[in-house]
């Protein structure tokens, strides 16, 4: 197994459905131009409150990309 080079990037997806609807939103979008998407890490979760409910997600995230040989 040879040793790997990532670099990190941070994404924020959003979602009306789910905080978890919003991290694979981001990934999703982010797969169309990137190659090697490896890993993710949420490091902020927002929310939207409108009468007294839960509205809109907002989920922060750093993704790792692995460098090619």
């Amino acid at each position: 197994m040879s040793d790997h080079v990532y670099k990190q990037i941070e994404l924020t997806g959003s979602s009306t459905t789910s905080s978890d609807d919003a991290v694979r939103t981001a990934i999703a979008k982010a797969s169309k131009t990137l190659r090697n998407l490896h890993w993710f890490q949420v490091t902020e979760t927002r929310g939207h409150i409108e009468n007294d409910k839960v509205v809109h997600w907002q989920v922060t995230l750093k993704v790792g990309l692995r460098i090619d040989d």
